[in-house]
């Protein structure tokens, strides 16, 4: 600590102390003083971030780097006092917190793991890989919502489901993170199903476009769609995915204006296709299997009880060893 800070402190609490009574301890009016002083800095940190917010706001315009830089103000004024407090009370004078031997235990043990996730915080606001505001999905995990909070520590995630999950920086920046609205919040799905071959093929590609449209949230038309150098269709296109052993596969694509209402709107279209189908000559495919019996086959024996029960001819066997007789007589 400054020696020039150490005497105006010194000074001031020798003046405060001259002036109190006898009767109480220097010890507690230092105590005292200190906290003052901390209290001080609480409500002065506060105001630094008022009057400051603004200001800073006009000339960052991420958020979350807005957040980060008043944080930094408020904890170092917070610092600023405790310093000072410290001083009242004499702890800045005390050798052992100069002590390297000490220092560097505290930053081993208990400062290494706050020190990662504070360079992957410091990561992630650099790389912007997603900014408050954005849908996010932590793809390993399953967690997807709005991002909440951004701070040097952890990323602040308000899922769908309406909770909070907090993760630290140096997990999330080792993950696989997909932004659904970092540059726009349009996002592009699919819906595969398949048809018989009976059906009629380009009557029911017309009939999945059209239930597409037809639902709200879903892009009807307009301009292509410009994905870096691809540009894609704004409105509902059905393909044929496949010839498959069972039926004609079909993809419908589309694309929906809000990403965290994918789950209503694909069970929207599915409904509005599956009835656009029902007026149609269209019919969905499943798996069949077939039984096929020729002069190859063999014939399949059975055999009738007094009790009326049908039996298998792997029952005959052990009936004709004990009557003697032969299954194929029956």
């Amino acid at each position: 600590m400054p020696r020039a800070l150490q005497a105006n402190e010194s000074s001031m609490v020798d003046t405060i102390q001259a002036r109190v009574p006898d009767s109480i301890p220097p010890e507690v009016v230092e105590i005292v003083l200190a906290l003052l002083v901390l209290t001080t800095g609480w409500y002065l940190s506060k105001l630094v971030v008022r009057i400051a917010g603004r200001t800073v706001a006009r000339r960052i315009e991420r958020p979350s780097v807005t957040r980060s830089v008043l944080r930094g103000l408020r904890l170092a004024v917070l610092l600023w006092a405790g310093i000072v407090a410290a001083g009242i009370v004499g702890v800045g004078n005390t050798q052992i917190l100069l002590s390297v031997t000490v220092i560097s235990a505290v930053i081993a043990i208990v400062l290494a793991p706050i020190v990662g996730s504070l360079i992957n915080g410091l990561y992630v606001l650099a790389d912007r890989p997603y900014e408050i505001g954005d849908m996010i999905e932590v793809t390993d995990a399953g967690h997807r919502g709005f991002v909440e909070d951004i701070t040097i520590r952890y990323t602040k995630i308000f899922t769908l489901q309406n909770s909070f999950i907090v993760i630290p920086n140096s997990e999330i920046h080792a993950r696989d993170v997909i932004n659904y609205s970092a540059e726009d919040e349009r996002t592009r799905i699919s819906i595969s199903f398949d048809i018989t071959y009976e059906s009629d093929l380009e009557a029911a590609r017309r009939a999945a476009e059209r239930a597409a449209r037809g639902v709200d949230e879903v892009i009807s038309g307009g301009p292509d769609i410009r994905i870096g150098s691809a540009r894609y269709a704004a409105a509902p296109t059905c393909v044929i995915r496949e010839y498959g052993d069972h039926g004609i596969g079909l993809d419908v694509y589309f694309w929906m204006r809000h990403p965290y209402k994918e789950v209503v709107v694909r069970s929207a279209v599915q409904e509005a296709i599956v009835e656009r189908f029902a007026d149609l000559d269209v019919e969905f495919a499943y798996p069949h299997r077939h039984h096929v019996f020729d002069e190859t086959s063999g014939v399949a024996q059975l055999a009738v009880d007094d009790s009326g029960f049908d039996r298998s001819v792997a029952d005959a066997p052990a009936e004709s060893a004990e009557t003697g007789e032969d299954p194929g007589d029956r």
